[in-house]
């Protein structure tokens, strides 16, 4: 199997196209990091919800014992 390119400096010009080429590699790859980015800080985000409500419905629960002794 031979390479399309001779060089890497080539294949990084892809033959006069590499302004298209390139923008379309960066408007696909862009989004997607944003994306991972955002999923992961919004399963945090849940995550720590989730522990403050935990949090909270023990002080309740301590709260409603000491009044009910």
């Amino acid at each position: 199997m031979n390479s399309a390119f001779a060089s890497w400096s080539e294949f990084f010009a892809m033959g006069g196209y590499a302004f298209y080429v390139w923008l379309a590699v960066a408007m696909t790859l862009i989004p997607l990091a944003i994306l991972v980015v955002h999923t992961v800080m919004q399963h945090r985000a849940i995550l720590r919800g989730i522990v403050q409500q935990r949090a909270r419905e023990t002080r309740l629960r301590a709260a409603q014992a000491r009044e009910a002794v």
